[in-house]
């Protein structure tokens, strides 16, 4: 009976080691296995069991990687239109300026090349009843401006410089931007503090500010990216470097006792090129009026409101008089084509509606309760 017990003994003790060895052996392939072929902790799935993390902790090397990535896409957008963007100069002699204590050169605001043979954006209040324009370059240099043009209702203008462009900036797609987008502004605040770059995110977009005459500028993008007096016609930048705005106004102090900061505005880039093109090809613009308040449709706006189009204007207000009135347009209509031409990503609603004048008669297709319809409308002329 002992010599029996001792040869189970044995063979419990020989089984058990094996499985020791084997254990063993299995943790020196998986090590190897993962010293030659380590995995990328960004295509492993989360785990699912204890962690050493806290909850919600994000690994520091991660943070670290997207920061060092964000602050490179930052610093290359700059570099790349930085050169592009000038600070605007103007005067009125004779009328008896007060001097700005806090801008020694006299400078109005901010402007930005758009094209290689001198064409520069600005905004209307920048240059408003001036006859003298001049501009300084990013290297300190200075050339003499006309004014090509100007636009209230978007208060945007349009300039030629004398001298050779430096740089151009391209504009972007407006309609594409969303809520959270980091954008970067750069311009002269105060006149003197030349190509300032500050940042921050796209807070909405499709606002609307009441001018105080009689008009409002309307679908302007909202950012908390520091704007001051001088940032004025400066652009506006995603981070692919495209200009997506023409930074306008800024609300500072306090609205109704209320303490305002962060509240800034810009005419979005699509609004810019339709205006920026009209002036620069006839020296004006007639800017057709159809007379509705509307927000810009995209697939992402489709999808969260179940909306049975992805692009197009969806009508929040029909103004009383107005030639959308007279053509029986209703709130919660949505444009999805004017003319013969559909509104899609690279065609927008307001550059649409800008390839025609006052007094011409277009077709629009609206959506209204499911039903596609056609519409007729003759548009009128600008009505502050």
């Amino acid at each position: 009976m002992l010599k029996k017990s001792s040869s189970l003994g044995i063979i419990i003790g020989l089984a058990a080691l094996a499985g020791l060895l084997g254990t063993v052996l299995g943790g020196l392939i998986v090590y190897q296995a993962l010293s030659q072929n380590p995995a990328n902790p960004s295509d492993q799935p989360a785990p699912t069991g204890e962690s050493t993390l806290a909850a919600g902790q994000i690994p520091k090397q991660v943070l670290e990687v997207n920061q060092i990535d964000i602050q490179t896409t930052i610093t290359q957008s700059v570099e790349k239109v930085g050169s592009a963007v000038v600070t605007v100069v103007a005067a009125n002699p004779g009328q008896g300026q007060v001097p700005d204590p806090f801008n020694s050169q006299g400078a109005s605001g901010s402007g930005v090349f758009i094209s290689a043979d001198g064409y520069i954006l600005t905004n209307n209040h920048v240059v408003e009843g001036m006859n003298e324009v001049s501009v300084i370059l990013f290297d300190g240099s200075q050339q003499n401006a006309a004014v090509i043009g100007t636009d209230p209702y978007a208060d945007l203008a349009v300039l030629k410089s004398e001298g050779q462009a430096p740089a151009v900036a391209l504009l972007g797609d407006s309609d594409v931007l969303n809520p959270g987008e980091t954008v970067i502004a750069i311009g002269s605040p105060l006149g003197d503090f030349k190509n300032t770059v500050t940042v921050g995110v796209v807070s909405a977009t499709g606002r609307s500010i009441d001018t105080g005459r009689g008009y409002q500028i309307e679908d302007l993008i909202q950012t908390d990216a520091a704007i001051n007096q001088g940032n004025s016609g400066g652009p506006l930048l995603n981070l692919a470097g495209e200009v997506i705005g023409i930074n306008t106004l800024v609300v500072r102090g306090s609205v109704e006792n209320v303490l305002t900061e962060g509240l800034g505005f810009a005419i979005p880039a699509n609004t810019v090129r339709a205006v920026a093109e009209q002036i620069i090809n006839t020296g004006s613009i007639a800017r057709p009026y159809l007379g509705i308040r509307w927000q810009s449709i995209t697939p992402e706006i489709a999808m969260a409101f179940d909306l049975s189009t992805q692009w197009g204007a969806y009508i929040t207000n029909v103004v009383p008089g107005s030639p959308a009135q007279a053509a029986s347009l209703q709130t919660g209509d949505i444009i999805t084509r004017i003319g013969d031409v559909a509104i899609d990503e690279s065609r927008s609603f307001i550059n649409l509606i800008f390839q025609y004048k006052p007094g011409d008669q277009v077709t629009l297709e609206i959506l209204r309760n499911g039903q596609t319809l056609q519409v007729q409308v003759t548009l009128a002329g600008s009505v502050p």
